[in-house]
């Protein structure tokens, strides 16, 4: 039932010359597909329109070969060929009555061109954001002419291939108009430099000659940082930043305000609460009357009331809650909260972009899967037969694919060995910072609590011989995995040899309860944030810790998922020892023997006990023994039976998800030996 309590985020928007038909605003965000896999990313937006989000963006689109930013996969209008690509994502949105918005961008120094091989351009010369040997160029006159007349240009593709919002984009310091208005970038001498009205001349003009070229019919917002987090070194929201708001303060026809970097922006949830940015842009729209929209993975409808009652925000600004349920706004306009897959703030979402692939989310495992493999988020076909369904198991993978099954009208019976569902959603999200990962959890658990036709089973494990006993004709072992405790992951590929087994601890153990004493030695060759946290709360119950990892940095993988530096920063504040491109060697009387990662070479360290946080192994019996037993699976009627989740492979939570979905949603469907998806193959070119 729809609650009156949030009419207001339902009440249109003026922003220049369109209207918004709500407040529900997702801003630009990347998606891994871009230019490469163009209608995946038409078909993902267009899922947020139907889905009720009223301005619906593109990720950032480079406007010229010297924007190239590759291998990241982003949008192009490099000339009028690009046209053709991003008019599809427009005409997807437009079908929803949602406006169609397009942030153009050029990436001064932080653009590579590995593609392109352009030099790249910037206010002055400085090395590239990456570890790459090159350097930009300082632009001269010219350049800054030419810049101009490409965002015109590109501006001029936008309107014509259908957008009605045309960004200037000066955010996350990856621009050259947040370079030009940063005194840590800009060193200039002339009147693009030294004072601050010199330095947003550069934004000043692209605005104004971007609604010269498109104003009449399309609105001009500007992305903007008002604070960088960096002190007076650079724009600070009571310093430069306010001051820029003040000076171009009517000039654009939305301001959508960011804060610091990317990491910054998207701040994982164990660094930062729903609304962490509020602090830092809640002046905009004191000074502006133009709309104002921000994001803070907002979530609950209660705290988007809060911001726009409050005069923080017109608009409500999101991408990563806007991944995880693209229906958001719509089911809380249908009053139907409970429906809602919340955004944990794991940043899988970013992940995908910093490896390059299709974006993926640990909650919607249809995310970047719209196209290539035609799944809906809130749709899934129907039943195909009258089979019934035994999952056993109850973690991510086990749940997602009941829910799953369940609303195909397949009677399922889940059965869960301990007397807890969510396996690892359940237990991970009792360790620091990772309480809202239990959304995992909870939304699904809601599901199945809607569907009369979803059996649930706990405190029941199950043998081979009473899964072939419990007559069900389709069998899903979803039974999880734990971790090893012999050191094989990526340094060791076969157990550690001097290791002594009673002074060993896993993951699991530390989540049981069962906790070491004395000095500990935390072994991380996983990489990912598990390491960490368990360090930290060893360290938080009073023990004295030292992280060993053979790679450089701890938590070496989170750098995908924008952490790394928080995740080591953290443990450094905490006191926690780190030791670096170190393997173990062995651990056995009272200290830990630790291998130089590059010459081998051997020192020992203090050590009464030893928390391994390695590799994984799936709890696969079950499967195996029926693999072995085909006779007797046909005699009880059995039609097939699978594997999903840790239990096939381990994995992150967002794989175990997405393998208990694609279970679910190919079963009794037509299967092919070819590549299961669609795919988006270049044109061959002229000889």
């Amino acid at each position: 039932m729809k609650d009156s309590r949030y009419d207001i985020l339902f009440e249109p928007v003026q922003i220049g010359p369109v209207t918004a038909r709500n407040r529900f605003y997702q801003v630009p965000h990347c998606n891994g597909m871009g230019h490469r896999a163009p209608s995946g990313m038409a078909a993902m937006r267009r899922v947020k329109a139907e889905g009720g989000w009223a301005v619906v963006c593109t990720e950032v689109c480079e406007i010229h070969p010297s924007a190239d930013i590759s291998p990241h996969n982003e949008a192009r209008l490099w000339d009028d060929r690009d046209i053709p690509a991003l008019a599809r994502a427009a005409e997807g949105i437009h079908e929803f009555d949602s406006l169609a918005g397009v942030e153009l961008g050029h990436h001064g120094f932080r653009a590579q061109n590995r593609i392109s091989r352009e030099v790249p351009l910037g206010p002055s010369s400085h090395t590239v954001v990456s570890y790459d040997p090159v350097q930009s160029r300082a632009m001269d006159k010219e350049d800054i002419r030419n810049l101009r007349r490409w965002h015109v240009a590109a501006a001029r593709r936008a309107k014509q291939a259908g957008f009605d919002l045309i960004y200037v984009y000066a955010a996350h310091g990856l621009t050259t108009p947040m370079q030009f208005l940063s005194r840590r970038y800009n060193q200039r001498t002339d009147e693009y430099g030294g004072s601050l009205e010199n330095r947003a001349r550069l934004l000043r003009e692209l605005i104004e000659e971007t609604k010269d070229a498109v104003g009449d019919t399309c609105a001009v917002p500007v992305r903007i940082c008002v604070d960088e987090l960096v002190g007076p070194a650079g724009l600070c929201s009571d310093g430069e930043g306010r001051d820029l708001i003040e000076m171009l303060a009517d000039l654009p026809d939305l301001w959508d305000v960011t804060v610091g970097d990317w990491s910054n922006d998207s701040r994982p949830s164990r660094f930062g609460e729903e609304g962490v940015h509020e602090e830092y842009v809640s002046f905009v729209k004191k000074i502006t009357g133009k709309p104002v929209v921000s994001v803070g993975r907002f979530t609950s409808p209660d705290t988007m009331v809060s911001q726009v009652r409050r005069g923080v925000l017109d608009m409500v600004g999101a991408a990563r809650p806007s991944i995880a349920d693209p229906f958001l706004p719509r089911k809380i306009e249908e009053g139907r909260l409970d429906d809602i897959r919340e955004c944990i703030g794991c940043n899988i979402c970013a992940a995908a972009d910093n490896t390059y692939t299709p974006i993926r989310c640990t909650q919607n495992p249809t995310m970047g899967e719209e196209w290539r493999r035609k799944w809906h988020p809130e749709i899934i076909t129907k039943k195909e037969s009258e089979d019934r369904i035994l999952i056993v198991g109850a973690g991510p993978a086990g749940m997602e694919c009941a829910v799953s099954l369940g609303k195909r009208g397949y009677d399922v019976a889940l059965a869960e060995a301990t007397t807890e569902l969510g396996g690892r959603t359940a237990r991970e999200p009792l360790l620091p910072g990772l309480s809202a990962w239990g959304r995992v959890r909870d939304y699904r658990l809601g599901q199945l609590h809607q569907l009369a036709n979803v059996d649930i089973y706990l405190d029941s494990e199950m043998s081979a011989d009473e899964v072939l006993g419990a007559e069900f004709d389709r069998i899903v072992l979803a039974t999880g995995s734990s971790w090893r405790r012999d050191g094989v992951a990526r340094y060791h590929r076969i157990p550690i040899a001097d290791l002594d087994d009673s002074g060993v601890f896993t993951p699991d153990d530390i989540m049981a309860g069962r906790f070491p004493t004395g000095s500990i030695v935390v072994y991380d060759d996983d990489h990912y944030y598990m390491g960490g946290v368990i360090a930290e709360k060893l360290r938080d119950l009073g023990l004295n810790v030292t992280l060993v990892t053979p790679a450089a940095i701890v938590s070496g993988w989170t750098v995908n998922t924008l952490e790394q530096p928080r995740i080591q920063k953290r443990l450094l504040e905490k006191g926690i020892n780190i030791a670096a491109n170190q393997g173990l060697a062995g651990f056995s009387g009272g200290a830990a023997k630790l291998a130089c990662a590059f010459t081998g070479r051997e020192t020992t360290i203090e050590a009464h006990s030893l928390v391994m946080v390695t590799a994984r192994m799936s709890h696969d019996a079950v499967f195996r023994a029926l693999t072995e037993r085909q006779d007797e699976v046909r005699e009880a009627g059995i039609k097939s039976f699978s594997s999903i989740g840790d239990s096939l492979a381990p994995g992150t939570i967002a794989a175990a998800v997405f393998s208990g979905h694609r279970y679910a949603r190919e079963f009794e469907m037509d299967a092919s030996d070819e590549v299961p998806f669609l795919r988006e193959i270049s044109e061959l070119g002229p000889w």
